[in-house]
C-alpha cells in the first residue's frame, strides 16, 4: 500500500518509466533531474520526502529553469532557452495551480482587515500573514508586488 505522503514521488517515478518507454527524451531527462534533486533533499533532511517536500523541490527546479531561460536569452542562446522552457512546462504539471493576481489581491485585503490598525503598514507582517495563507499557491514576488501596491 502506498503512503499518501509519497504519492507525488511515486507518480514522478511512474511517469519517468512511461517517458522511457515512449522515448520522450526531454521529459525523461527532466524527471530524472527532478528525482535526483528530490533524493538530494531526502539525504539532506535525513528522511523520505513528503508530497510537500516534493512540491518545494519542484518549485526550486522551476525557479532555476526560469533563471536559465532569462540568462540564455540575454546570451542569445534561443535554442537552450526553448529547451529550458520545455522542461519548465513539464515541471509545472507537478505543482498546485497558482492563484491569480486578483485572488492574491483579495487575500491581501482580508489579511489587512484582520490585522490591528498599528500593523497594517508593516510590510513584513502583511507579507508573513499573506504567505502563510497562500503557501504553495502563489509566487512570493507576485505577493510582494500586490502587498506593495495595496500599502503604497
Amino acid at each position: 500500500m502506498i503512503k499518501t505522503e509519497k504519492m507525488l514521488k511515486n507518480n514522478l517515478e511512474q511517469q519517468m518509466k512511461e517517458a522511457l518507454k515512449a522515448g520522450d527524451q526531454i521529459r525523461l531527462s527532466t524527471l530524472r533531474l527532478l528525482l535526483a534533486a528530490i533524493k538530494n533533499e531526502e539525504i539532506a533532511q535525513g528522511r523520505e520526502a513528503t508530497d510537500e517536500d516534493v512540491v518545494t523541490v519542484v518549485r526550486r527546479q522551476m525557479k532555476q529553469r526560469r533563471e536559465s531561460v532569462e540568462a540564455f536569452r540575454q546570451a542569445g542562446r534561443e535554442e537552450l532557452a526553448r529547451k529550458e522552457e520545455a522542461e519548465l512546462a513539464i515541471l509545472n504539471t507537478f505543482v498546485p495551480q497558482q492563484l491569480s493576481e486578483e485572488e492574491i489581491r483579495q487575500i491581501v485585503k482580508e489579511v489587512l482587515d484582520q490585522l490591528p490598525e498599528t500593523e497594517r503598514n508593516n510590510f513584513g507582517r502583511v507579507m508573513g500573514a499573506t504567505m502563510s495563507k497562500v503557501k504553495g499557491k502563489a509566487d512570493g514576488n507576485l505577493v510582494a508586488k500586490v502587498v506593495k501596491e495595496l500599502l503604497g
